[in-house]
């Protein structure tokens, strides 16, 4: 058991990393400013609008749309989770450890007993997990009678590493997780969400942290993370506010390539920015000072719970079919613009090269 002694020394030694007060900072006056948008649109010149949610359409086939939530043992990825099976979907459930999965599926049957769930383990990190799991969700699909479609992806998964690690590919694992296992399964499952006989959506989970970045490389580099992995101090919050805003670049790529393509396969992409939700991501920050945060941001009354924090994410999964390419926050159907470098074509194109390019090489190493 840890003493008092040294949990003071780790949280003074990390408050002395510039990542501290980049979160106190920066990551305060982002959410903040995400709020404003909401209350001050004309100040902002936000363009805001505010979308109903719909009823998912239940059409033979399939007879019960599908939806994919990655991230879902914990957080707003269960909290997703419950919600949509209980707005009629079959829920897949996607995590890193199966002992957690079931725990979920035991919760969600508990709360919802007419719930149709079914669970796997990948590692979004790893680039033939994924792989693996695309195999093993057709199979199921096949083996089940269903048809070879899915309705709803939701890119949920998301860690907040505050020390440098590297996947077996080689590459950081906070950006493999959060944005390059999402392009990879987003990727690979596309033809699945094509198939769909009735409209079909991607939801990415994003944070309102990517309005902290005013440049950014989309080199090999700089996505794959090796450029960090040299420096002498992991940037920790630099590098989770980066993985947030490659995933808002290539939710806004998608959007643009989609809408160019046959709209006959009907497939629309938004983001959902949750804002600030007492989870697990913050685990690897010292205790004493991830209770002080949620302690201030409570009583500034921006703190929610993931039951609550879900409803941007709900928000975006129910959206009328025709709504693509928008960014929700806030709940209650509300979107906002996200930062103007979100929304720069060129970069998104060249992230979109550089990320494909860096799945091609795990895929020859695999193979």
């Amino acid at each position: 058991m840890r003493t008092w002694r040294l949990v003071v020394v780790e949280a003074l030694q990390f408050v002395r990393r510039p990542d501290f007060w980049r979160m106190a900072v920066l990551w305060t006056w982002s959410v903040v400013t995400s709020h404003l948008r909401i209350l001050l649109p004309t100040l902002f010149a936000s363009n805001s609008r505010n979308f109903s949610r719909s009823s998912p359409t239940t059409t033979a086939p399939p007879l019960r749309p599908l939806c994919i939530v990655t991230g879902a043992t914990s957080g707003l990825g269960a909290a997703a989770a419950y919600a949509l099976s209980k707005e009629g979907f079959y829920v897949v459930l996607v995590g890193r450890s199966s002992q957690l999965l079931l725990k979920t599926l035991r919760e969600i049957k508990t709360r919802n007993e007419h719930a149709h769930l079914k669970a796997f383990q990948v590692d979004l990190s790893s680039f033939s997990s994924v792989s693996k799991f695309k195999v093993s969700l057709e199979q199921w699909l096949s083996n089940s009678n269903m048809h070879s479609s899915i309705q709803l992806l939701i890119n949920n998964a998301g860690i907040l590493a505050t020390s440098s690690r590297l996947t077996a590919e080689g590459y950081d694992e906070t950006l493999a997780t959060n944005y390059i296992g999402a392009f990879c399964l987003t990727k690979l499952l596309l033809p699945l969400l094509q198939n769909s006989p009735i409209p079909s959506r991607i939801v990415n989970v994003t944070s309102f942290t990517h309005r902290s970045v005013s440049s950014i490389q989309v080199d090999k580099d700089a996505v794959s993370g090796s450029s960090f992995s040299r420096s002498n101090r992991y940037p920790c919050a630099r590098i989770y506010e980066y993985s947030k805003l490659y995933l808002l670049l290539f939710s806004y790529e998608l959007h643009r390539q989609l809408g160019l393509k046959d709209e006959s396969h009907h497939v629309s992409i938004i983001a959902a920015d949750p804002g600030v939700v007492k989870s697990n991501i913050m685990r690897e920050v010292p205790s004493s000072l991830s209770l002080l945060a949620f302690t201030i941001l409570k009583l500034l009354g921006l703190l929610q719970s993931p039951e609550n924090g879900v409803e941007s994410i709900l928000d975006a999964a129910l959206a009328p079919p025709e709504v693509s390419g928008v960014y929700f926050f806030g709940g209650k159907g509300r979107t906002i613009r996200s930062s103007e470098l979100s929304y720069n074509a060129k970069l998104a194109q060249e992230l979109w090269t550089t990320t494909s390019d860096l799945l091609l090489q795990s895929q020859l190493a695999h193979n």
